[in-house]
């Protein structure tokens, strides 16, 4: 094993352990209080989820290395609380839509499911029972606002992840999501009535409209959904209810390295980020909003390290804009987490020896440690998924219930628990 492969497995090895220890006090100490307290007393009021699609632990490591160094950390490692989480649908490797139903509607399914179990019956989401709490819902995304992730965790139930526009329609008519930041202009429209975005773009002629509901932008509109399509008119957009469409498909472009290739959405994530917090806070019973960037597995699958960090390191601002929210709101509970590892990553030293040839797993790098002239290099095995656990990390009430080992349907058990939810 090469030498920073070592030590940023054992550092960050470290950290989680320190904190697991720490997260174990927390809960300890959050269920004797709790025995003494109110129901109230130990209730979160918001809940913010951080989703780092493809996010495991050598991403995470790598994301730091480049935009922190060796002597400082990610916003999203600095929190009391860890949790190792198991990743499996009921297959060994999961997809993004499994472990999303997993994490949101807390069961084990078949990979492509959407909110549904292996026998394809719908299972309520934690989104679906905060807006039956009377709190405010919303889904921020790099992907497509219906890709597998944010369809998931924004209470759809299809029995295949495709079914895009029927996600975007369950999203209108049954969850009634409040808030809805992201790419996948393409689902809301009707084949030929192109929207902002032009259809058959140059960057990529297959991404044009291909809706099978209707025109769901209308329908957004005439529900009193507040709709923008850029940067700009987020800014200043206003009232509780906000539908923003910034791409036809994911907000970046996904291909091999220097095949046009790039990472720059339209609207950056901390900005959909900032902007869903400051409409979910208006609700004064409080908010559940999901935050995802897609880049980190998107580019991680075609093993391009340099655009992964980067989706990553707006990942960590973001990460950022939500715990300063939640020191001002105590009552906030925040946690970080991969719904599984992307690519198979390694963190090498820098030599000659690339031990996995010159294919799409070749090494990638060399990149600079940030704040000093070290050098490291990202070493891939795969462009697909991987079956590894993910690290976890949280803060707020009810966070201590994420320490420890566990499945990935204990988040949603957390969740629920944390805001005292009911079905």
């Amino acid at each position: 094993m090469k030498k920073y492969t070592k030590w940023a497995a054992g550092a960050l090895s470290l950290t989680l352990l320190s904190s697991l220890s720490m997260g174990q006090t927390i809960e300890a100490k959050e269920a004797k209080h709790h025995k003494k307290a109110t129901p109230s007393a130990a209730v979160a009021k918001n809940v913010i989820v951080f989703i780092g699609d493809g996010m495991g632990m050598s991403h995470r490591e790598a994301i730091r290395l480049a935009y922190k160094g060796m002597n400082d950390d990610l916003e999203m490692n600095k929190m009391p609380v860890a949790g190792i989480v198991h990743t499996h649908s009921t297959a060994p490797v999961t997809d993004s839509a499994a472990a999303a139903t997993a994490m949101s509607n807390g069961v084990k399914t078949y990979n492509g499911a959407i909110g549904v179990d292996v026998n394809k019956k719908p299972v309520t989401s934690v989104l679906e029972m905060a807006k039956k709490a009377g709190k405010a819902t919303g889904l921020v995304t790099t992907s497509q606002i219906t890709d597998a992730t944010p369809a998931a965790f924004g209470g759809a139930h299809v029995e295949n992840r495709k079914e895009q526009s029927k996600i975007a329609n369950q999203f209108l008519t049954k969850s009634k999501v409040d808030v809805m930041l992201g790419g996948g202009e393409d689902y809301w429209y009707p084949a030929g009535k192109k929207g902002a975005f032009a259809d058959h773009p140059a960057k990529d002629q297959e991404e044009a409209s291909k809706g099978t509901e209707g025109n769901l932008v209308n329908k957004a509109k005439k529900m009193g959904y507040n709709y923008v399509t850029s940067d700009k008119e987020l800014k200043k957009a206003k009232g509780s209810k906000l539908l923003g469409l910034f791409a036809n498909e994911e907000m970046f472009e996904q291909r091999p390295e220097g095949q046009g290739d790039e990472y720059k959405p339209v609207v950056p994530l901390p900005a959909m980020t900032k902007k869903a917090l400051d409409t979910l806070s208006q609700n004064k019973k409080g908010f559940f909003l999901m935050v995802e960037e897609e880049g980190i597995d998107e580019m991680a699958h075609e093993n391009n390290g340099k655009l992964m960090m980067k989706a990553g390191s707006k990942l960590d601002q973001s990460v950022k804009i939500a715990k300063d929210y939640a020191k001002k709101h105590k009552d906030t509970l925040v946690l970080v987490v991969g719904d599984h590892e992307c690519g198979g990553l390694t963190i090498e030293e820098v030599n000659n020896n690339d031990e996995s040839g010159d294919g799409i797993s070749k090494e990638d790098g060399p990149f600079t440690v940030a704040h000093s002239k070290e050098k490291f290099i990202l070493d891939w095995t795969t462009n697909s998924h991987g079956g590894q656990p993910v690290p976890l990390t949280a803060m707020g009430p009810g966070s201590g219930a994420l320490a420890g080992v566990y499945e990935n349907t204990n988040i949603h058990k957390a969740i629920k628990q944390a805001l005292h939810l009911k079905k």
